[in-house]
């Protein structure tokens, strides 16, 4: 009875194993990995090489003047309001039990102090003009969405990027994040301003494919003007990433006015051809589409006068670049 006993016990252990393989479940402790997202995007082919599904994280240590993603700067939950959208019905106001939304005159009134980002006024919007940007979600929740695209990286040499806001603030979810598709064999990328110790990097790059890393001023003083925050760390993390051979993408914005001069450019490729281990230099030209962002979130957005270069000026600059001997492509 005893032997019979244990081959029923064994075989019941050995079932769970099958299921646990096959449906590529979690521990509970994996469940308990939450970090803060604030946009899972599927099917992008600017962020890496393929169809990719690009997981944005929230919170991020520079202030870059034109950020495109605002909305990933803050490491927190964020309300945004569509102004244009609302229909002063006042929904929001009954829903809200905090007291925190009222209406002035024709104006809707939301008390920063009082509200509890509980979502409320979100769930009963009818015109949608409320949103919640960002939230908690374990490793497993983000594995799950990207599963559903394991089809299309394999048929395109896709994969998962790692974006932002800055994904190494998230350190302890991103390594998870990482293992969890390198064990289901999905390339990854990681596109990141650099700004963090070297620690972190040395702790994370054994699981990341394909570094897409940002590099926008060279000078010192410029860079902390524009952006917040000194470049010393990040020229060295580029230096020693490249120096243990991985592959890199450097990617250069080109924002008029503020890192588009030859002088800069040109310090930009000087350091880059200096660099032992380097696949490409992407140009990333200057948009407008964040403007609204910034509106939603009633944020001023600093270079609010500038227009995209015009394509003889990123003509220039990618001809400077390959005059350097780098490879240079025009977007990500």
């Amino acid at each position: 009875m005893v032997l019979e006993e244990t081959a029923r016990r064994d075989k019941i252990a050995e079932g769970e194993q099958q299921v646990s393989r096959i449906s590529g479940a979690f521990s509970s402790e994996d469940q308990l990995v939450t970090g803060n997202i604030f946009d899972i995007r599927r099917f992008s082919i600017h962020d890496g090489p393929g169809v990719r599904t690009t997981v944005f994280f929230k919170g991020c240590p520079l202030r870059c003047w034109w950020c495109h993603n605002p909305e990933g700067q803050v490491g927190r939950p964020e309300r945004i309001f569509r102004d244009n959208r609302c229909l002063r019905c006042q929904a929001c106001v009954v829903a809200c039990k905090q007291g925190a939304i009222r209406l002035d005159g024709d104006q809707i009134i939301t008390d920063d102090e009082k509200c509890t980002l509980c979502g409320a006024c979100v769930e009963t919007c009818y015109a949608e003009a409320r949103q919640i940007v960002g939230r908690e979600m374990t490793t497993a929740q983000v594995i799950s969405e990207i599963e559903r695209d394991i089809a299309f990286y394999d048929e395109s040499a896709g994969g998962v990027t790692l974006s932002g806001g800055e994904p190494l603030m998230q350190s302890d979810y991103l390594h998870e994040l990482l293992l969890a598709c390198a064990d289901r064999g999905i390339h990854t990328a990681l596109d990141t301003c650099g700004f963090a110790c070297w620690e972190t990097f040395d702790w994370i790059r054994p699981h990341v494919d394909l570094f897409l890393y940002d590099l926008k001023l060279i000078d010192q003083d410029r860079h902390q003007k524009f952006t917040g925050a000194s470049n010393i760390r990040i020229l060295e993390n580029l230096k020693r990433l490249s120096e243990h051979g991985h592959n890199i993408n450097l990617r250069v914005p080109v924002i008029p006015g503020i890192n588009d001069d030859t002088g800069n450019i040109r310090a930009v490729a000087a350091f880059a051809v200096g660099l032992p281990c380097l696949n490409q230099v992407d140009i990333l030209p200057y948009h407008t589409a964040a403007i609204s962002k910034y509106e939603r979130m009633h944020r001023t957005y600093r270079v609010s006068e500038l227009h995209p270069p015009s394509p003889e000026r990123i003509a220039e600059i990618t001809q400077t670049f390959e005059e350097f001997g780098l490879q240079v492509r025009v977007g990500g």
